[in-house]
């Protein structure tokens, strides 16, 4: 899983982190978050406001 897998990321955050207020993550604590995830390889390519916002969202709306 690389940082462009926003729906796989989505999915193993929702695996791991059930109960989680995903409207209260900062940036910060999200990015370590998603880095801890099991499977997950960062790669040359940075992570960025943009990529974590697209995750929030996905993630808050894999939740409704």
């Amino acid at each position: 899983m690389r940082w462009i897998d926003i729906e796989d990321i989505v999915l193993c955050l929702e695996d791991e982190y059930p109960t989680i207020d995903i409207n209260s993550i900062t940036f910060p604590k999200l990015m370590m978050m998603i880095e801890s995830l099991p499977g997950f390889s960062p790669e040359d390519t940075k992570c960025n406001e943009k990529i974590l916002e697209a995750v929030q969202s996905a993630w808050l709306e894999e939740r409704e």
